[in-house]
């Protein structure tokens, strides 16, 4: 069986793209967990993951998490992958398939109903197979953990480099909050597309965060007179569904490359980011993160100027910034030491006693 792919991008947007690396990066599930009460000894999950490597890599496994009852115990490391190994001079790629890991996670003595749930890997493709419980255990869907957040945006927020599920800083926030994440951010494709604002729209969220700027920057997707109104055409199509529900844009945390030059970026052969040098008679309109940062903070002011009271800003190098670059190692990407500064800045924030995302 090839399973199902639990994704976190809608289909009407990645239909429209035919992009392959999106179609991946939304079978990707960081933050995505299955929840259930059961009084089973222990669960099985049948599943398919896929670790992408560059050629000669070494394969590191994928990481889940489990919770019972609140509890979070040791991460479990899966071996059995479908890996793919991409060649970047020649843009080769090469299949190593595996058949579906069989991944068994200890709950305690039979007969105890449990609530309990199992993060998915933050960084591998995952595809589900079958979940199953011994002969006679009884099994039923968790209740909610709390009212749902959800928020989007970049590589940033998907947290690839965590070291494991509940180690993202949407996942700790969400645990100390007690709120439902859902967690729409994929790395590379925060970009304003309206499919995702759609997305947020639709969606029962009591919450809703948006981290973005920085993939604009990255790709270099947008210069300033684009930008602007693709996040006025953002924000409005969310407000169409939620007129009244909490927003929080956070604006981009620290990336030396491009705070005061414009995108694109590339990883160099020492595995740091730098921008690419462009003419300066193209650098007219171009986006820096210093800019953009204005940017988002001018534009946000103007709408609550306009009445919009429940919407709100945080400067994102309040929350990571120019004195914590000892943990983005690549200059892009925190560590797992960097998520939990991030998550310690933004909780209080977000859902502290004066949390601009609490009920009103």
């Amino acid at each position: 069986m090839d399973g199902i792919a639990l994704h976190r991008a809608p289909e009407a947007g990645r239909r429209q793209l035919a992009d392959p690396m999106y179609e991946f990066s939304s079978t990707v599930p960081s933050g995505v967990r299955l929840e259930l009460v059961t009084d089973a000894a222990e669960v099985e999950l049948v599943a398919r993951f896929t670790e992408a490597l560059p050629l000669g890599g070494t394969p590191s496994g994928s990481v889940l998490d489990l919770v019972v009852d609140g509890e979070l115990r040791e991460p479990v490391v899966v071996r059995e992958e479908n890996l793919i190994f991409h060649d970047p001079a020649t843009a080769d790629v090469r299949l190593q398939p595996a058949d579906p890991a069989h991944v068994r996670f200890a709950l305690g003595r039979a007969g105890r109903e449990r609530r309990v749930e199992i993060w998915l890997p933050v960084s591998r493709g995952f595809r589900l197979v079958d979940v199953r419980v011994p002969a006679g255990a009884t099994v039923r869907p968790a209740p909610p953990s709390g009212p749902v957040w959800v928020h989007h945006g970049s590589s940033i927020s998907q947290c690839a480099e965590a070291d494991r599920p509940t180690a993202t800083w949407p996942a700790v926030v969400a645990r100390a909050a007690g709120r439902s994440l859902v967690n729409l951010a994929l790395a590379g494709e925060c970009h304003l597309d309206p499919f995702v604002a759609r997305a947020l729209r639709d969606l029962p969220a009591a919450a809703i965060s948006l981290e973005l700027g920085i993939n604009v920057l990255n790709g270099d997707s947008m210069r300033e007179r684009a930008f602007v109104p693709a996040f006025h055409g953002f924000l409005d199509t969310i407000r169409e569904g939620r007129p009244d529900t909490p927003i929080l844009v956070v604006t981009p945390i620290v990336c030396p490359a491009a705070e005061t030059r414009p995108g694109p970026t590339l990883l160099g052969s020492d595995g740091v980011v730098r921008t690419v040098d462009r003419p300066a008679v193209l650098a007219d309109g171009a986006l820096t993160l210093t800019r953009i940062r204005e940017l988002l903070t001018r534009h946000v002011e103007a709408r609550r100027a306009d009445g919009d009271e429940r919407l709100h800003v945080v400067d994102g190098t309040t929350l990571f910034g120019p004195d914590d670059v000892a943990d983005l190692p690549d200059g892009l990407h925190p560590n797992t030491a960097g998520y939990a500064r991030i998550a310690a800045r933004f909780l209080p924030v977000a859902f502290g006693p004066e949390g601009v995302l609490r009920p009103s």
